[in-house]
């Protein structure tokens, strides 16, 4: 079942490599470079968010990499919302 109080974020969501259709939701100048899922961690514990990793799973369209994906409480903001603020983070960690 669906759970609406949470949103998953996958590495490849914030990787500039990536092509829209390959999965990446944000503009190229707010992603990086291949962004691991243990920056993607830090990114999000850094803006305090809530959070649950599970390491071992594959992007469905890119089943054959395993990266994981990371759970994130939403608390009231939009998924766009958070994946802004954890691509910014995420620039900032790159630097």
């Amino acid at each position: 079942m669906r759970r609406k109080d949470i949103v998953i974020l996958w590495p490849v969501y914030f990787d500039s490599s990536r092509t829209r259709r390959e999965g990446r939701r944000l503009p190229k100048k707010l992603c990086v470079n291949s962004p691991s899922i243990i920056i993607l961690e830090k990114a999000v514990k850094n803006l305090g968010l809530d959070s649950e990793i599970s390491p071992e799973s594959a992007y469905p369209r890119l089943p054959w990499i395993k990266m994981g994906f990371i759970m994130v409480k939403k608390g009231g903001k939009s998924k766009s919302q958070i994946l802004k603020e954890v691509a910014s983070e995420l620039k900032k960690l790159s630097i």
